[in-house]
């Protein structure tokens, strides 16, 4: 196990949603992490968002660890929930939201 690894690990096992992107919450640098960003602020969810471009390590690593080629990365309680275009579908189809909530996660607007 490397450090990287461990901290990744840390990052997602402490936090209920983390978003690792390009950029930061308050300044997306690429669109994909932009929209996952405003979809998670519509929700009012609370998470922490990791700037995979400061640490090239980070970048990397976070791909390994999940086994999924590209950035942002949404982990949930622990578990890889996917990419941009996986939480965008989600986000339509109302199952985010529920999926935020089954995870005692607290969503804007829910019943």
């Amino acid at each position: 196990m490397s450090a990287i690894h461990d901290f990744i690990d840390n990052e997602v096992k402490s936090n209920d949603v983390v978003v690792f992107m390009k950029g930061t919450p308050q300044f997306p640098q690429c669109g994909f992490s932009g929209q996952v960003v405003q979809i998670l602020d519509y929700l009012g969810v609370d998470y922490k968002g990791i700037n995979v471009l400061e640490d090239m390590e980070i970048r990397q690593g976070i791909k390994d660890y999940s086994n999924w080629p590209t950035i942002p990365q949404i982990y949930v309680k622990g578990e890889f929930l996917g990419g941009c275009d996986i939480v965008r579908e989600m986000f339509q189809a109302g199952e985010l939201q529920t999926h935020m909530q089954e995870n005692g996660i607290a969503v804007r607007g829910a019943a």
